[in-house]
């Protein structure tokens, strides 16, 4: 994709970390070369900044293709993980409480570092990622997941990557080609057409949640893609966690006190595992993934996390898998590889 598709401008950007170009940027080597011989020549080798002249430019694709499909796994068991939480504790509890105990490893990470806070321009975006992905897509498939499935709740899994290209795309100018959109459309038909097949797919109350989350996500991934160019992912979304830390705090007590708590092994481990893996550790894989190949590339892996959320649905959770699934994986491998060989 083009470098247009991570919504960063080519020239006069400050960088305020070490390792913002992690990303693979080729422009780091240039820079320091044109500043003629009698430059230092440390002032390309920075301690702690990568060197990414002597990197081939394929690896830095392979790395962020293997960061965000890392993403997308832990994101997979997202719903089955909810549904867990959901068997002894309610909807705002669950959610509040995995932003919170998500904080806590981001925020000690953040203070262990000694990472300076964002510049001014760039927490308009962060709140974005904070009400997208750490308030707004928890709370709205949660409270979706009180009345329907995790088969059925996979239908916006199967659209979100159309949602992100489309955002993106909006947000950024950038232009995929033709070759692109038709694969994606075609991933996603498929995708949605196997969970709603198998589920029923009546549009409900859920749905109409479930759609609501689709919209935030996407604008919390574009806008978390974009600052991943300017910053390391984990820092993303370690300040998206902090910056919302009050509303959550706030949300989990009441929580706590208005909804009724009875925990247990199954719920307690959802719930870690929503603020652990799917909150901070799948978003840090999955923010650096897109810095590398681009939101909208990225974004396509996606269309295999409904078939990962039926698969962990069968083993978890005891549903059946349906007979069309391998069908239907087969086909959405296709059009992943053909997103990813196109070039918009």
């Amino acid at each position: 994709m083009k470098d247009n598709d991570s919504a960063i401008a080519t020239g006069g950007i400050a960088v305020s970390t070490p390792d913002a170009h992690t990303a693979g940027d080729p422009g780091t080597a240039k820079t320091a070369a044109a500043k003629g011989p009698g430059a230092p020549k440390t002032a390309a080798t920075t301690p702690g900044t990568p060197k990414a002249a002597t990197t081939a430019p394929g690896t830095h694709v392979g790395r962020g293709m293997l960061l965000a499909a890392l993403g997308v796994a832990a994101f997979s068991l997202t719903f089955p993980a909810t549904a867990w939480g959901l068997e002894g504790m309610g909807p705002w509890t669950v959610v509040m409480l995995r932003s919170v105990l998500a904080t806590v490893p981001a925020g000690a990470a953040l203070l262990a570092m000694r990472v300076r806070p964002p510049e001014r321009r760039h927490w308009a975006g962060i709140a974005v990622v904070a009400g997208g992905v750490v308030l707004g897509f928890p709370l709205l498939t949660t409270l979706a997941l009180e009345t329907s499935t995790t088969s059925h709740a996979a239908v916006v899994v199967g659209l979100l990557p159309l949602t992100t290209a489309a955002c993106s795309a909006v947000r950024t100018g950038a232009r995929p080609s033709r070759t692109f959109w038709i694969a994606s459309l075609v991933g996603a038909v498929v995708v949605i057409g196997f969970a709603v097949q198998q589920s029923g797919g009546v549009p409900n109350r859920s749905d109409l949640l479930l759609f609501a989350a689709l919209l935030v996500c996407a604008a919390g991934y574009t806008e978390g893609g974009r600052l991943a160019r300017h910053m390391p992912g984990w820092q993303v979304i370690g300040w998206a966690l902090v910056l919302a830390l009050p509303v959550t705090v706030a949300g989990a007590a009441l929580a706590l006190s208005a909804e009724p708590l009875e925990p247990t092994a199954r719920s307690v481990a959802g719930v870690l595992w929503l603020a652990v893996g799917s909150q901070f550790l799948g978003m840090v894989a999955w923010y650096r993934g897109m810095a590398v190949i681009g939101i909208s590339r990225a974004s396509q892996l996606q269309l295999a996390q409904p078939l990962l959320t039926l698969l962990w649905s069968v083993l978890l959770l005891g549903e059946r898998l349906p007979p069309a699934a391998p069908a239907a994986a087969l086909a959405v491998l296709v059009c992943i590889a053909v997103t990813q060989r196109t070039r918009g």
